[in-house]
């Protein structure tokens, strides 16, 4: 079974990047991409991702605001929150919104892998 992902990110290279190492996978298949909080809303309507890879600040209501719409109309959904912001209050905050995962920006590319395909399993 192929997982589903969707990346949304405002950075343009971390997009790239994060689309060349999850399309290299075997199991997985990136089916949109998004620059702002609200086209990743749009997309996960639209393309129905297993799992998605949200940035936490980005313009269009920042990942909190967006991963709390994206729940509402795909509750089974998987949303790793993707960020440089590893504070206490932003992890909390995006947690209330319903993320599952947090994974900070600078990780292994194999341990944003095994995030992404351990949520794809959930």
């Amino acid at each position: 079974m192929i997982l589903r992902v969707l990346i949304a990110d405002d950075d343009p290279l971390i997009r790239d990047v994060l689309r060349d190492v999850l399309d290299d996978e075997p199991d997985m298949e990136v089916v949109a991409v998004a620059s702002d909080a609200r086209e990743a809303v749009e997309l996960a309507e639209r393309h129905t991702p297993a799992v998605i890879v949200l940035d936490v600040r980005m313009p269009g209501g920042g990942g909190a605001h967006a991963a709390a719409e994206i729940l509402q109309h795909a509750p089974e959904a998987r949303i790793l929150a993707f960020s440089a912001y590893t504070d206490a209050g932003t992890v909390d905050e995006m947690r209330r919104a319903g993320v599952t995962d947090y994974v900070a920006k600078g990780v292994r590319n194999t341990e944003l892998v095994a995030a992404v395909r351990r949520l794809g399993r959930l």
